[in-house]
Order: structure tokens, then sequence, then C-alpha cells
């Protein structure tokens, strides 16, 4: 069974401090704070934070070519589009997000981490 969009929005939602937002219109995303760590659109894919730099976050990349792909605009950034049902297993998914998480609240101010 594969993870559903519902349910990555769910799992991010269940993290400290995340809610829901809509900043563009049926472009859904997962924020702490003011910050996003998921962006969840349409529901096919998830934009997540992999790296502090394009090169950690082309090591995902090359290892799903056609299932990972740099996000656009915000890619030189180290933020990847991961399609969601596809080659990369559900528990990888589910840390990405984890991992995109903690490193958005470890850049908020210390007064505004959950």
């Amino acid at each position: 069974m594969r993870l559903t969009a519902g349910e990555l929005l769910e799992h991010c939602l269940a993290k400290p401090g995340a809610w829901q937002d809509e900043p563009w219109e049926g472009d859904v995303v997962a924020k702490v704070g003011d910050k996003i760590f998921a962006f969840l659109g349409s529901g096919a894919a998830v934009g997540v934070k992999c790296g502090g730099n394009r090169d950690e976050a082309d090591e995902l990349v090359n290892t799903y070519p056609d299932d990972v792909w740099k996000s656009p605009y915000i890619g030189r950034s180290g933020w990847n589009t991961v399609r969601l049902g596809a080659s990369v297993p559900d528990e990888e998914l589910l840390e990405l997000v984890d991992t995109s998480y903690e490193t958005i609240v470890a850049k908020l101010p210390k007064a505004k981490r959950p």
C-alpha cells in the first residue's frame, strides 16, 4: 500500500507547531512558524528540503532520476520534488519530510521554534 497525499499531509501536520496553508490557490503547503517545510501542491508530488545546497540534494536525484527532480525556482537552495507512489519507498519519503521539517525548524529564531 502506497502513501497517499492525504496521509502525507497528516504526517506533516502531526509535527509540533505544523500548520496547513494555501499561499497560492490550489497549492497546499505545510509550515512551521512562518516557513514552509513541505510543498504538497496538487497531491501528485511533494517538495522538500533535501540538503543545505544543490550538491547534497542531487544525491537523491541521482538515486531516483525518474521520480525526484530539482524543484523549480528554489532547487538551487537544496529543494527537490518527489513523485508520490513511485520508486521512492514510503519510509524514505516520510524520512525526507521529517528531515525537511527539522532543517526548517533549526533555521527559525529560537523564539519561534515549537
